[in-house]
């Protein structure tokens, strides 16, 4: 398993939150995403088997969360 923090400076409200547990989750290998409103960080754990960063990282910008370089 891995796990990456990234701030994601596009979080402003509960929804945002909600939006980014929900659509990450969902990818195949995901196994936990935790996204925090006050800090602007998701914490992310995956199967590195299943799926990579890669394709995380382009889902969140899809969403129009993109993670700070």
């Amino acid at each position: 398993m891995m796990t990456k923090t990234v701030n994601v400076p596009g979080i402003s409200c509960g929804h945002c939150v909600a939006t980014i547990e929900r659509e990450v989750g969902e990818l195949d290998g995901v196994a936990s995403v935790s996204a925090e409103q006050v800090s602007r960080k998701v914490t992310i754990s995956w199967d590195p088997d299943t799926t990579d960063w890669v394709v995380i990282e382009r889902h969140l910008e899809e969403i129009n969360y993109p993670p700070e370089a």
